[in-house]
């Protein structure tokens, strides 16, 4: 049930995500991007009765509309107010784990986009900020007028994937300070020109959001501990909406589903890895055309997702009675033998 007082939110590729998910009645799930808590209602819908789920968000004005939307629920939902590099410090600090499932929507929430002070956007004229969280110090004006002119280029042609990033940077420098993201969009358009639907500042606007808030390293970060949270047959699935972003979860997935990551000419195995993942979808899953329809901001989405496998000496082991904090600290719950004894918590809950 859906607060109809909360903010309009339209989660992308929602029933592909459930699905992908496996959300189970009784379930325990982290949505490490609560946003604007689509996904997260519908996953509260669909473990019902009994299920649990943990959300995360570094934007404290996103937590706010999401505990609104999920008011109906607030029995069920632990909101922390974080980023998802710190996954596992949450874990450890609230007790929850394992799970049944963890969500990554890295997509920008509307809450943010329609915020024009965020400076997200350059559709209207604001400071330029960027921040996913106000306590984060490094603004994007910071970078912009602070950054050598070879960072800058760095950045615009590693994040934004730009050919003229050596252009655009030189101009920056050039016109410093910048303090709006007008000024900086009208830059750029007089720098390269203007071809196409597409804004020619857009790209740039991408990469100086990815440097501010590091996301592509917090991602990478965030995937490991992921693996270590899941339970046995726990799913994780990952959302997102740039080259970038899916480059490195598929490459994850890819590298843990595998049980050798040799160089391929190694004559033998010397590097000791065993798989920890099964992919569930090994074609990436995107939108359907309806949805494209309905939501464009859903046409570049890309959904993967994998499941928590465990070693084959696991999956015999007979496990005597210890107390369940044991188990789950020396990460017992992987074992299948303890599967059932989970699920009986996690309904009774």
């Amino acid at each position: 049930m859906n607060n109809k007082s909360a903010p309009s939110h339209t989660p992308v590729l929602l029933p592909e995500a459930i699905k992908a998910l496996a959300v189970q009645p009784g379930g325990r799930y982290i949505d490490c991007t609560l946003g604007g808590a689509g996904h997260a209602a519908a996953i509260l819908d669909k473990s019902s009765p009994g299920g649990q789920l943990l959300g995360i968000d570094a934007d404290p004005k996103a937590l706010e509309a999401a505990r609104e939307r999920l008011q109906h629920y607030k029995d069920a939902t632990l909101l922390v107010n974080g980023n998802f590099a710190d996954l596992q410090t949450i874990c450890l600090k609230y007790d929850f784990f394992p799970v049944h499932g963890i969500l990554f929507d890295l997509g920008l929430s509307s809450l943010q986009l329609n915020n024009a002070a965020r400076g997200f956007s350059f559709q209207q004229d604001a400071p330029l900020d960027m921040r996913f969280s106000p306590d984060q110090k490094v603004s994007a004006a910071d970078i912009v007028n602070t950054a050598s002119e070879a960072k800058l280029a760095q950045i615009i042609r590693a994040y934004g994937e730009e050919s003229h990033s050596g252009r655009i940077a030189r101009h920056i420098v050039g016109e410093r300070p910048l303090k709006t993201t007008r000024q900086l969009a009208s830059l750029i358009e007089k720098t390269i020109g203007r071809r196409g639907r597409i804004h020619p500042a857009t790209r740039t606007f991408q990469a100086l959001r990815i440097a501010v808030n590091r996301e592509l390293e917090n991602l990478e970060s965030a995937l490991s501990q992921a693996v270590d949270l899941l339970g046995y047959e726990g799913r994780l699935v990952v959302i997102s909406y740039h080259s970038l972003e899916d480059r490195i979860v598929k490459q994850f997935m890819r590298t843990e589903s595998r049980d050798c990551i040799c160089p391929p000419h190694t004559p033998t195995c010397i590097c000791g890895h065993t798989a920890s993942l099964r992919l569930i979808n090994k074609k990436v899953i995107i939108p359907s055309a309806a949805e494209v329809k309905s939501n464009p901001r859903s046409r570049s989405a890309r959904l993967r997702a994998a499941e928590r496998i465990t070693e084959q000496e696991d999956c015999s082991e007979v496990i005597d009675e210890p107390a369940f904090s044991t188990i789950v600290r020396t990460r017992g719950w992987r074992k299948p033998v303890m599967l059932q004894k989970i699920r009986t918590v996690f309904f009774a809950a």
